[in-house]
Parts: C-alpha cells; structure tokens; sequence
C-alpha cells in the first residue's frame, strides 16, 4: 500500500512539474508592430525592470514582463542576467558565509 501511495505521489508530481514547461515561443525572430525585434540590451533591461513590471501587469492587461517578439538566446541570456542584478545574484551570500 505504502509503495502504491508513493508511486502516486511521484506520478502526480511528474505530471505537475512537466505542465509547468515553457512552450516554443512562435513570434521569436519576428518584428513588433514598429518593425523591431528585441535583443540582449533590451532582455537586461527588461530583466532588471522586471519585479516592477509584474507588479503593474497585475493591474494593466496592456502591460507585460517578457518581450516574445525578441532574437532568442541573447534576448533570453539578457533578460535573465538583468534580474539576478537586480535580485543581487547569488555570489554575495557565499562570500559572506567564508569571512566567518
């Protein structure tokens, strides 16, 4: 029974993590409206605005955190490199845990 219960368990959690995978994203490549596609310089800074933008897209169906019409990679690499600034990385917590 025990052994039922935990297959079960790791079925529905599979099941869970693997709907919770990001799709293909149709418009990369593609031009917005103004003709341009977004890139690493845009992807960092929408990375680093990104917590105030999710905020004001709760409020805003015009408003949004992530640019799909971009170039891919770079635009990706951007975007999440803009928010570990913002978020201070993750170096700083080990540097002070090796001056104790």
């Amino acid at each position: 029974m025990k052994k039922i219960i935990i297959l079960l368990v790791c079925g529905l959690t599979l099941i869970f993590v693997a709907g919770c995978a990001a799709g293909p994203n149709e418009m990369a490549d593609s031009p917005n409206e103004e003709g341009k596609v977004a890139g690493f310089w845009q992807g960092l800074w929408h990375g680093f605005i990104s917590p105030i933008t999710f905020v004001i897209s709760l409020f805003s169906d015009t408003i949004h955190i992530y640019e799909v019409h971009n170039n891919g990679g770079w635009y990706n690499f951007g975007f999440l490199f803009g928010a570990s600034i913002f978020f201070g990385g993750g170096g700083g917590g080990v540097a002070r845990r090796r001056r104790k």
